[in-house]
């Protein structure tokens, strides 16, 4: 659990603003290592002999016929692998359906699916397909473990009977193309699932079960005591408090209704209500939160704490189109340059959120990219000149966009680079292809798996001026 989360620290410090940057991945490091799913589940809950305990609640393992344990989601590796270790012996069988597999993912019991994310794959339906098999053999004298991090609604994505995986994947394509807000896509990917918002729990009869959710959503209150349950919220085992009828009001909206395939618009909008999702619980769930979206700034608060330099919070809200926001963030830095206000240097400034990419025209799109890497490349671009100032914009779970790195970090001096090697930065916003514009600069930030999902983390750092 004490391996480096960036992994490309040395070249990212070989150019550019070496100082300031250095600054911003020390911090960024302290925070991952800080939310990692296996290291928090290991915080949350010990084993005692045959109990497992999380805060007043003791489970005897040795009373059950079988345990399971079954995650899925973005960190979904490192939830599996904390479930291996807490449960030991007692453990019958894991499934984990992922984004990616790492090389330190080893595993004793549990069966890994890699399945597709942002687009659903055959992978991850053979996986779920799995859960259920699983799922159906369960009764009163079995326990179940279940571990969900951001993304599982796609990895777990499980096509409605009448609709393909072409038709999901479609589907996805066009909403996320849409710019639409990432819990409005979750609720209509939901009720295209076999295995979300409650129906992975009707196959189960009687089991307890224990779920444990990182929660990437905008707005969720904070958590004052993680080792208690809370009222369960969607997941595949709990209810849906979204219905076909609200499905309708979304897809209006977003005017999106005619550009579902045939069979998705045909299902959602011509619902036959015996295919509605669980409104009601069915089962014996304990509900625990593995971390919440704020916690990514309060991990940076600490952090910065440590390292004795002056912290702020922007906001944990943060939506919106990522460009924009870059831009914003630089003329924040120059106000703090120029006028020592509404912050004076050093300092951090941390923000977090989901901001997005709109893609209204698939035809200008020249290139790959993610909104983290947007940002920092419109940042790039309006900081120009700007001295001991960076920003890194990063995916928290590790991969942003359609590519391979997790953001950007890029500083006063990327624009003049980027035009000593003839790359037109505002080019690159314009069609979508900012990882071509800042790979080659090697500008963007790799890590791999990080063990949370806690949407996007913003780190602006501006130090004291000469």
């Amino acid at each position: 659990m004490s391996d480096h989360k960036i992994k490309n620290k040395e070249s990212l410090l070989s150019h550019g603003d070496a100082g300031a940057k250095a600054q911003v991945l020390e911090l960024t490091e302290r925070v991952l290592q800080r939310l990692d799913a296996r290291k928090r589940l290991h915080e949350m809950m010990h084993r005692e002999g045959s109990e497992l305990v999380i805060g007043s609640r003791r489970h005897d393992l040795s009373r059950y016929r079988h345990v399971y344990a079954f995650s899925s989601g973005k960190a979904g590796n490192h939830m599996a692998r904390a479930f291996e270790d807490l449960l030991g012996e007692y453990l019958t069988l894991g499934v984990t359906i992922i984004k990616l597999r790492d090389e330190e993912d080893v595993y004793r019991k549990t069966e890994v699916y890699v399945g597709g994310h942002p687009l659903p794959n055959e992978e991850g339906i053979r996986g779920c397909q799995r859960m259920i098999d699983i799922a159906e053999q369960m009764g009163p004298d079995d326990l179940l473990l279940l571990g969900l991090t951001g993304g599982c609604s796609a990895l777990m994505g499980y096509p409605v009977e009448g609709t393909t995986l072409e038709d999901l994947q479609e589907a996805t394509d066009v909403m996320l193309k849409a710019g639409m807000w990432v819990m409005d896509i979750n609720d209509i990917r939901g009720h295209l699932s076999r295995m979300s918002r409650g129906r992975l729990g009707q196959h189960i009869h009687g089991a307890k079960i224990l779920c444990f959710e990182i929660w990437d959503a905008v707005g969720l209150d904070d958590i004052t005591d993680y080792t208690e349950p809370v009222p369960i919220m969607g997941t595949p085992v709990g209810y849906d408090t979204v219905t076909f009828q609200d499905i309708g009001a979304i897809l209006r909206k977003y005017h999106i209704e005619d550009k579902l395939p045939r069979n998705v618009a045909r299902y959602l909008l011509d619902y036959d209500p015996a295919q509605e999702t669980p409104q009601t619980m069915t089962n014996d769930v304990d509900y625990y939160i593995v971390n919440t979206l704020p916690d990514s700034c309060q991990a940076a608060l600490e952090a910065a704490e440590e390292m004795g330099i002056p912290a702020h919070v922007l906001t944990t809200y943060a939506e919106g189109e990522s460009r924009d926001y870059g831009t914003f963030m630089a003329s924040l830095a120059h106000e703090v340059v120029k006028n020592e206000r509404p912050f004076r240097a050093p300092c951090f400034l941390f923000s977090a959120g989901e901001t997005t990419t709109a893609i209204p025209d698939s035809s200008l799109i020249r290139g790959h990219g993610g909104p983290s890497q947007e940002m920092t490349a419109a940042f790039a671009v309006a900081a120009e000149g700007l001295k001991n100032v960076c920003l890194l914009s990063m995916d928290s779970e590790g991969t942003d966009g359609t590519t391979p790195v997790a953001g950007g970090l890029t500083d006063g001096t990327t624009g003049t680079a980027a035009a000593e090697r003839g790359i037109d930065l505002r080019k690159a916003l314009r069609e979508h292809a900012a990882y071509e514009a800042l790979e080659p600069l090697g500008d963007t930030v790799l890590t791999g798996n990080t063990g949370t999902n806690l949407c996007d983390f913003n780190v602006l750092y501006i130090g004291t001026q000469e």
